[in-house]
């Protein structure tokens, strides 16, 4: 039986779909491609953004002078973030295949291409660099996070929350005693994760 929100999800894939194709289009506006997992620019395009990039003298004499005393703060933060991120692949790497979950692609996550840009200075390339770790190593700890969440408790909340995983929608309603033991039953022989 397909319910409303059934319906809704199939949507929303298809406009997922529709914004892949939309963003391959806009690549080639921007006149690059990928090559094997490589990003390649047309010449004349790296050119114009070599004449764009503000050289790294000129970055660090135009700063802020709060944006360089907050710098070390912002960089501390990598610190916790390694630790929590060595402590989640130890976690999945012993816990999921007792479980029956399917293990998370960190390497999904942690995307770094913006080196490739040619109108960053060194400074800018660390900058983006940092948060390309920061922020894929967080939506790796929340993938692995929402698939144990799958297993354990996969119920709704009863107040709305902001920004739910993907697999949330799939939950048993707050309230829903039978529904929810209807998604036990379905793992016993193991969680199922769509693209996994």
């Amino acid at each position: 039986m397909t319910t409303q929100l059934d319906t809704l999800m199939e949507k929303l894939r298809e406009i997922q779909a529709e914004i892949e194709v939309e963003l391959a289009r806009r690549r080639e506006e921007l006149r690059f491609h990928l090559e094997n997992r490589r990003i390649v620019f047309e010449k004349e395009v790296l050119r114009l953004h070599g004449q764009i990039k503000v050289g790294l003298a000129r970055y660090v004499r135009e700063a802020n002078p709060l944006v360089v005393l907050t710098a070390p703060v912002i960089y501390s933060m990598i610190v916790p973030i390694v630790l929590l991120d060595i402590s989640v692949m130890a976690y999945q790497a012993i816990c999921f295949p007792a479980y029956g979950i399917p293990k998370v692609s960190r390497r999904d996550y942690l995307v770094f291409d913006r080196h490739h840009l040619a109108y960053l200075n060194a400074l800018e390339k660390i900058n983006c660099a940092y948060c390309s770790y920061a922020n894929g190593a967080i939506a790796f700890m929340r993938e692995v996070a929402s698939r144990t969440e799958i297993y354990w408790c996969p119920i709704k909340h009863a107040r709305r929350v902001l920004g739910p995983h993907p697999h949330y929608h799939g939950f048993a309603d707050f309230g829903d005693a039978e529904g929810y033991r209807a998604k036990l039953a379905q793992l016993k022989d193991g969680v199922k994760v769509e693209g996994a």
